[in-house]
């Protein structure tokens, strides 16, 4: 049995293809010479596992190349210094200058950004940062020593200049912890809680000053059960295609992940029975309106939040759904963002041990975990199978003639070509090379993909063996002469920390004129992607 993996390719050639270098991190240039293709690549190891076992090889062998776009990179500015703030046990190993995880502007011009040790800082217009907010004194349970941890994430209310509403997102170790969650998932009682995810509502006094004065509300505390703070809550969003008036107006989306249910330690982990289900929170993006019920007159959540009487879950009449869930089956759909444009959702999923995810999101959908990895079956799903291995799916489900009950990705790549899929960006900004892209990236090696935004809503069809296909971007510096160096992310990190970064850690943020920052939670500086500006001296 054959198992085709369909790619909608629309290359074109480049200027660049014959002046790029690589970096001495990345593989040669590979020019694109195609346009308007349909590729298709037959996945050899998935023909020979389909009768005998899981796949062993690589599961998408097609490389991901560099196919003639070239972008300059620029520094903004570097946050301040916060290693050695919290003791050594109580940071990550090793530890980053500062940990940006998000940059935000607001319409009025100011621009927020995050260090996940608890500070929100202002950018003035020189892009000079001052402490808005000192999130972390706030929520003295808070912690810090993972991956993703301390103050998470931000996102202010689309109305903010007139109510000073704003939202963060941290967790907190249950050890001591005098706060009961809200929801505690299905079998499991508070005695095996281990932290809290936990949203929260701050109201600025005056929306206009330039530090925090006023009060803090919580929306939702959820219990996690794993022996590690792994996939926590990682993003608040809202719809900013949305305006005043319309149904999506003022709903605040969270992350959906399982909750560390897959890969968080302990006897919990490695635990199918806590996904694939509608009466939790497990591995699902929530919809809701964060006033409290007694101001909506609405209905209560499991939370001080309201549940959207337009949400599906809501209204299908099933008291066993949880009304606030708007979709399911990730895990860890930890960044999501909209075009701006015609306000497609898309939700970057970081995979196990294979596939990293791009997908559009659709309200009520199943993405497929535990069950699915890209297109793959996940080896839970077969006797004797793990939550590591893939197998090919049934021949007549990959193309689209059988239909399950899963929607699966538009853009993906395997743990060949990277390990963790960060935020990505549909972008019609002013770097000519990048509009009609979907703009995202890996963020453990630093590597930053495009795909094509035609060919990832093309790939939305249902028929799962279609996919965009991914290429990789070279980024590059100019001196003060207007001579270019070819680099990586990773490069850029290591220059600025003056040592050998572990990992990347890559994350991709958007203005609100549309240009995109890249960040690192290793060196702390905050970097734009810019036009091509009129140095045209060669690449050293």
């Amino acid at each position: 049995m054959g198992v085709l993996l369909r790619v909608i390719a629309r290359l074109k050639p480049s200027r660049y293809e014959d002046k790029l270098k690589p970096s001495r991190y990345e593989d040669k240039l590979m020019p694109s010479r195609y346009e308007d293709v349909l590729v298709v690549v037959l996945c050899a190891g998935a023909i020979a596992a389909a009768q005998s076992g899981p796949i062993t090889s690589n599961p998408i062998p097609a490389p991901i190349t560099k196919g003639g776009i070239a972008v300059e990179i620029r520094d903004v500015v570097r946050l301040p210094e916060t290693r050695g703030l919290r003791p050594p046990e109580q940071d990550v190993v090793p530890s980053g200058w500062a940990r940006v995880s998000f940059v935000r502007d607001l319409p009025d011009g100011r621009r927020f950004v995050n260090d996940s040790r608890g500070f929100l800082y202002l950018l003035d217009r020189n892009n000079q940062p001052s402490v808005y907010a000192n999130v972390g004194a706030a929520f003295p349970f808070a912690i810090y020593n993972r991956l993703e941890s301390g103050f998470i994430g931000f996102d202010f209310h689309p109305d903010f200049a007139r109510n000073g509403l704003f939202y963060t997102v941290h967790g907190e170790r249950a050890k001591d912890n005098p706060a009961t969650p809200n929801f505690i998932p299905p079998g499991f009682t508070n005695a095996d809680v281990t932290y809290h995810n936990v949203i929260t509502e701050w109201h600025a006094t005056n929306p206009a000053a330039a530090t925090f004065e006023g009060t803090r509300r919580e929306l939702l505390r959820v219990g996690h059960i794993v022996a590690n703070l792994t996939h926590p809550f990682g993003d608040v969003e809202f719809n900013p295609t949305a305006k005043p008036g319309s149904p999506d107006y003022g709903l605040l989306y969270t992350s959906g992940s399982d909750l560390g249910f897959s890969n968080g330690g302990g006897p919990h982990a490695s635990n199918p029975g806590q996904t694939q289900r509608l009466d939790t929170v497990v591995g699902a993006i929530l919809r809701i309106d964060p006033r409290s019920p007694s101001v909506s007159r609405g209905t209560k959540g499991l939370g001080d939040y309201t549940i959207p009487a337009i949400n599906k879950f809501a209204a299908d009449g099933d008291p066993k759904t949880l009304g606030e869930i708007y979709a399911y089956g990730f895990r860890n759909t930890h960044r999501l963002s909209w075009d701006l444009n015609d306000a497609t959702m898309f939700g970057s999923d970081i995979g196990m041990n294979n596939i990293e995810e791009i997908n559009i999101i659709h309200e009520g959908r199943n993405y497929g975990w535990m069950k699915r990895e890209g297109l793959f079956e996940n080896g839970v799903t077969r006797s004797g199978g793990v939550l590591n291995q893939l197998y090919p799916l049934a021949a007549d489900i990959l193309d689209g003639r059988r239909k399950d009950e899963f929607t699966y990705p538009v853009a993906m790549y395997d743990h060949s070509e990277g390990q963790a899929v960060t935020c990505g960006f549909a972008y019609y900004g002013r770097v000519a090379a990048l509009r009609g892209k979907f703009v995202f990236g890996d963020i453990v090696r630093g590597r930053v993909f495009v795909a094509d935004l035609a060919a990832m809503k093309k790939a939305d069809d249902g028929i799962p063996q279609t996919v965009a296909p991914v290429e990789e971007v070279q980024l590059y510096t100019r001196d003060s002469r207007g001579n270019r160096t070819y680099v990586s992310f990773r490069e850029l990190v290591e220059a600025t920390n003056g040592a050998t970064a572990p990992r990347a850690d890559l994350h991709i943020s958007r203005s609100r004129d549309g240009e995109l920052f890249l960040t690192s939670r290793q060196d702390g500086m905050i970097r734009t992607l810019v036009p091509e500006s009129a140095g045209t001296a060669p690449a050293r």
